[in-house]
């Protein structure tokens, strides 16, 4: 089953971490992430269950996957009756939560008291271009209408200038912020508008900033979650912080293959397709965006 022995993950981890951080301190510039659609990453992806632990087995009920599921809701044009329906499936299925922009937390901590499952909000969405100090309030405020996790989008345009103690210090004070209320905080990287080399010092900085996870994608930008981006986070987080797989899910074959590759964590607009499919029922959802 592992074709990937746990040496030769360990080196290629460190050669991924070298690269980096030499790049980082200014060291003289060689080529990053050339095995990146190489054999040793396929060999990499099929050892990343082994490596970092099947979350799931082929035996898992639909329950065990709704478990990992942020029941997620983003359409800008959602409007009450949606939430609500999202809320009742999130409750009946037992999702890890429900993802919804800032306005309807409220709301759906109202609808979800005394269920099991919390409320997950979006913070500086979806460009994460926000001050940090709005960033920090949206936080509080949310923490406040009933937020029991938070997912934030990183500083974008600052990590492709290369401004890296600027993309840590604004996920620094959001974590902060959460932590202060025992609150889960999750940082967006939006991998689809990274390279490979910024996508590692995006979770570098998360990490040094103490986010609990490191998710893919705002589910807004030009792609969504891959196999290799996950297996690439999880390189680069270890097992210390849990890894989101975001953006682009559509079915339990989908989620199955992120898993595997290290995933903790999905988030989809499809939960309850993916639960009737782990449960054999052929499902008529369609995917949407988020």
């Amino acid at each position: 089953m592992n074709n990937l022995s746990n040496g030769n993950f360990e080196r290629l981890v460190e050669q991924i971490t070298d690269v980096v951080l030499s790049k980082l301190n200014g060291a003289a510039q060689t080529e990053c992430f050339s095995f990146c659609g190489s054999e040793e990453m396929r060999r990499m992806v099929d050892a990343g269950a082994a490596r970092v632990g099947l979350v799931l087995g082929e035996t898992a009920s639909a329950r065990d996957w709704a478990s990992l599921i942020d029941h997620t809701l983003l359409k800008p044009e959602a409007a009450a009756a949606d939430i609500r329906k999202l809320c009742d499936e999130a409750a009946q299925f037992g999702f890890a939560s429900v993802c919804v922009n800032p306005f309807w937390v409220k709301t759906c901590a109202k609808i979800l008291k005394n269920s099991g499952v919390p409320v997950c909000t979006v913070i500086g969405f979806p460009l994460g271009a926000n001050a940090t100090d709005t960033k920090v309030y949206e936080t509080r405020r949310a923490i406040f209408d009933g937020a029991r996790e938070v997912d934030m989008v990183v500083n974008v345009g600052a990590l492709k200038s290369g401004d890296d103690c600027s993309v840590e210090r604004d996920i620094h004070h959001v974590v902060e912020a959460a932590h202060e209320a025992e609150i889960v905080c999750k940082v967006i990287i939006e991998t689809a508008l990274l390279t490979d080399e910024e996508k590692v010092r995006a979770c570098l900085a998360a990490k040094a900033a103490g986010a609990d996870f490191v998710k893919t994608s705002t589910g807004f930008a030009k792609g969504g979650a891959t196999v290799e981006d996950i297996a690439l986070m999880r390189s680069v987080v270890g097992a210390d912080l849990g890894v989101k797989a975001s953006g682009g899910v559509k079915s339990l074959e989908d989620a199955r293959a992120l898993v595997e590759a290290g995933a903790t964590r999905i988030g989809a607009s499809v939960g309850v397709k993916i639960a009737q499919e782990a449960s054999g029922i052929k499902s008529s959802v369609v995917a949407g965006s988020y």
